[in-house]
């Protein structure tokens, strides 16, 4: 078992990878869109499927993660650190893009690498805490991904502003360079703390044959079905509005300076969410903490609706919030209590495989309904898909209870 508090140096440079594998590498895109538009040129609708491409790339990734530890067990720690580096490397070249089709390329290599990252960093990280303590980790962690939109919006001058064409290039390779020393910075951490022995030999089995079938354990309707589908629900609502949300504030004639200060807020108040949102589901590890976040999130999607720019700005804050950075971690430290430790990596990465395939859904069905009723309903119809997963995580809680007066009957 993990000893270390939630907060310690490797959680910490976990949440540093996490600037990089969540705001800078996928999200980042969606404040870069006006900017790599007039360089490279092609409607939202088609720079949208640069968007799915990226996270064609992540499922994938995540498809392949298991397959790939099972073959090289003992080879979990070096897979990671191939990763990491080759994802920051990634960016740095993605900012060198001259056309459509090459930046396509990018994208998904990019998708690639953060989904082996993504899972890797949080299975390596949350080893080492004490399992009271995994959802504040969780949370620290994912807080990272609020840092890098925070920083991000700081870039919205540069990268935004006609008078720079270039800005987007020069803001991906800092990126990139970023990504590079806390890659460097994480393998420091771990390797002096000693956390490639931490459970190395229980994990080096994630198919063992004593284990349930984790397709059985994900996909079953009495255990975790409604949790898993939530996610996918959710990866497609969110990045339907990560992806449009700038684009349209641009397209209202908002300021480059104040629509960089809106993305930056939605990270600001997520970095908050980490924290919260990781105590609370320490505290209430139920389906129904996690719907309450959803909940709040799908009313501050709907704020675009009014056409009113203050509702749109208060509905932002409310996503970063509540139901930015609280659904992942939320996800990740619920599995990490229901199902077996040797099997959690490998369950880590089919849910984030249910993500990733909601994440290319929703920038198609965005892009659809940009084409057809403009920016505005294109970032509304998150509302939809946020909805749904809201439903399915309250049906997970309900399941959750069922299961725990069946439990007390049976002990009873």
């Amino acid at each position: 078992m993990g000893t270390k508090s939630a907060f310690n140096w490797i959680t910490l440079w976990a949440s540093f990878l996490f600037v990089v594998i969540l705001g800078f590498s996928r999200l980042s895109y969606g404040m870069f869109l006006p900017g790599i538009q007039r360089e490279i040129g092609g409607s939202y609708g088609q720079l949208g499927i640069l968007g799915t491409v990226n996270f064609i790339g992540y499922l994938v990734g995540t498809l392949c993660l298991s397959p790939l530890i099972s073959l090289f067990s003992d080879r979990k720690h070096v897979i990671n650190r191939v990763s990491c580096l080759l994802l920051g490397l990634t960016l740095i070249g993605s900012a060198f893009s001259d056309h459509f089709a090459q930046l396509g390329l990018w994208r998904f290599a990019i998708g690639l690498l953060s989904a082996f990252a993504t899972v890797l960093v949080l299975s390596i990280a949350l080893d080492a805490v004490r399992p009271a303590e995994r959802g504040a980790a969780s949370g620290l962690i994912w807080l990272g991904g609020s840092a890098g939109i925070l920083v991000t919006g700081l870039f919205a001058p540069l990268t935004i502003d006609p008078s720079h064409l270039q800005g987007w290039r020069y803001a991906w390779v800092a990126m990139g360079v970023f990504g590079v020393i806390a890659a460097i910075g994480f393998e420091v951490v771990t390797r002096k703390r000693g956390a490639e022995k931490i459970h190395s030999q229980t994990e080096s089995k994630p198919w063992d044959k004593e284990s349930e079938n984790v397709y059985r354990l994900l996909l079953s309707p009495k255990r975790l079905l409604f949790l898993i589908a939530s996610y996918f629900f959710f990866g497609s609502g969110y990045i339907i509005y990560f992806t449009y949300l700038i684009p349209y504030l641009v397209s209202k004639g908002i300021p480059s300076l104040y629509a960089g200060l809106i993305w930056s807020g939605i990270g600001f108040a997520g970095l908050f969410n980490g924290w919260i949102g990781g105590k609370a589901i320490d505290r209430w590890p139920s389906g129904y903490t996690l719907a309450s976040g959803l909940t709040l999130g799908t009313i501050g999607v709907s704020g675009v609706i009014t056409n009113n720019m203050l509702f749109t700005v208060f509905g932002a804050a409310t996503i970063g919030l509540v139901s930015f950075i609280t659904p992942p971690l939320m996800t990740t430290a619920l599995l990490r209590r229901h199902v077996p430790h040797h099997a959690y990596a490998a369950c880590l990465s089919i849910a984030t495989a249910f993500f990733a395939s909601g994440q290319i859904i929703g920038p198609v069905a965005g892009g659809v309904v940009v084409e057809r009723y403009g920016l505005q309903f294109g970032v509304a119809s998150s509302a939809i898909f946020m909805a749904i997963a809201a439903a399915l995580a309250g049906l997970y809680g309900q399941q959750q209870r069922k299961l725990e007066i069946r439990d007390l009957t049976i002990s009873g």
